[in-house]
């Protein structure tokens, strides 16, 4: 029994990134490229396990959060105030903007499935979403959650298996990279989708009071159980003409399956979005106390003025842009946008962090395979934020994107300079740092 609570716990991670933003993504990568990128999400499935695993030690083996891990690291720097409101800011829009898609499409799901009106469904899923973060307790709302992943991935599965993919290709796809032209967008997205910043401060607030053995137990079963449910969504998404909408989706489902099918997509796509929509505000408001709750904690406490503060306005401003009506797939692009420039920022801190003696002591600190694993993440994340960066760039300018040379040239001396302090700080001891 204390193994299932244990895997439910942990599941509000694959709950937090299995939303409408990633059934977006899935859903385009399989329609316009069948199979092909399936190796994307086993990398990022991979990606989101390390991180994830990185950050709850930072709790378990400190016993501060990631949020406190990081205000301790800058305490005394000049630069340390204004990178902490950085992070903050950027938590904020970031879960903000997710917050406004994970409210479209759950109102989309219902849409699909009962002729229900986008104004009540909006007020439903707000009401549910407060209600919950009022009264529950940041763990009770985790458990809620994984009840949810299980109810979202069974529709989501069985509306795959019925679909019948080839076994060989699934393999072959999942274990032999490929990029096809136009996928690099594609491919960013996946892995951008999978490993969300505030999911990093969500899972470390989670690992208090468990050990090492319990976190990794939960993670290694909850987080690969998301990434296969990704999976089964990028096959759904094989049997899509491109470009989609989700009232296309649902009609070609019904076409190819049968009625059952649609219902099944639909109820996936809803339960998506509230679970979703329950995780984003309290993720903002976790990482605001981490960062800044240290001064008056009694403010902070989960049913704190300031701590509430943050979710609620998360929170209006997703059921602000489902009362407005805006089109779930533009706001769902945008939250990605922001995660993928908000990502490294936060996979950098983290890197610096999980190696710094003066944090974690010698015991704690990332042995060389972790690291190894943990630098190819953080490269990629790199790029992630040079290409959305550097494109939003030379859009504004009216210039042509950068290719990919000079995108991987940036991103590779940026993980140059991201080295040093990550090497300075593995080379301390703990009472050399006092």
């Amino acid at each position: 029994m204390n193994r299932l609570l244990t895997v439910m716990l942990w599941s509000v991670i694959a709950a937090a990134f299995i939303g409408p933003g990633t059934i977006t993504t899935c859903v385009s990568a399989g329609a316009q490229f069948d199979l092909q990128l399936l190796w994307t999400l086993g990398f990022s499935t991979i990606a989101c396990l390390v991180l994830q695993e990185a950050s709850a030690r930072v709790t378990i083996i400190t016993g501060r959060d990631l949020g406190g891990a990081i205000r301790r690291r800058l305490r005394g720097r000049r630069i340390g105030p204004l990178a902490l409101l950085l992070v903050l800011g950027g938590i904020l829009l970031g879960c903000a903007a997710y917050e406004a898609g994970n409210i479209l499409g759950a109102v989309a799901g219902a849409s699909l499935g009962l002729p229900l009106s986008g104004t009540a469904v909006t007020l439903v899923c707000g009401g549910v979403s407060a209600l919950l973060l009022w009264f529950g307790k940041t763990r009770n709302v985790a458990r809620v959650l994984g009840g949810a992943i299980g109810l979202m991935g069974i529709a989501f599965v069985l509306v795959a298996f019925r679909l019948a993919p080839s076994p060989a290709g699934i393999v072959h796809h999942l274990l032999v990279p490929s990029a096809p032209g136009g996928s690099t967008l594609l491919v960013l997205g996946l892995i951008g989708t999978t490993v969300v910043p505030y999911n990093l401060f969500l899972g470390s607030e989670l690992a208090r009071g468990q050990s090492l053995g319990q976190m990794r137990f939960g993670l290694a079963v909850a987080v690969p159980i998301g990434g296969l449910l990704s999976m089964a969504i990028l096959i759904v998404g094989t049997a899509v003409p491109a470009p989609f909408e989700y009232s296309t989706l649902s009609s070609t489902l019904t076409d190819r399956l049968g009625g059952g099918a649609a219902p099944l997509f639909a109820v996936g796509l809803f339960i998506a979005g509230l679970s979703s929509a329950i995780t984003a505000p309290l993720a903002a408001a976790v990482t605001a106390r981490g960062l800044f709750g240290a001064g008056r904690p009694d403010l902070w406490t989960d049913r704190g003025r300031r701590y509430r503060a943050v979710w609620i306005t998360v929170l209006l401003v997703g059921v602000g842009f489902g009362l407005a009506g805006t089109k779930p797939i533009p706001a769902i692009l945008l939250a990605q946008a922001f995660n993928g420039l908000l990502l490294p920022f936060v996979t950098v801190f983290l890197f610096i962090v999980i190696n710094d003696a003066e944090v974690m002591g010698n015991a704690g600190r990332n042995r060389w395979f972790a690291n190894v694993m943990m630098a190819g993440v953080t490269l990629v994340t790199l790029l992630l934020g040079a290409r959305l960066s550097l494109g939003a760039a030379a859009s504004a300018l009216g210039r042509p994107a950068p290719d990919a040379a000079t995108i991987l040239i940036l991103a590779s001396l940026a993980a140059a300079l991201v080295a040093i302090p990550v090497i300075r700080g593995a080379r301390r001891t703990p009472s050399a740092a006092g």
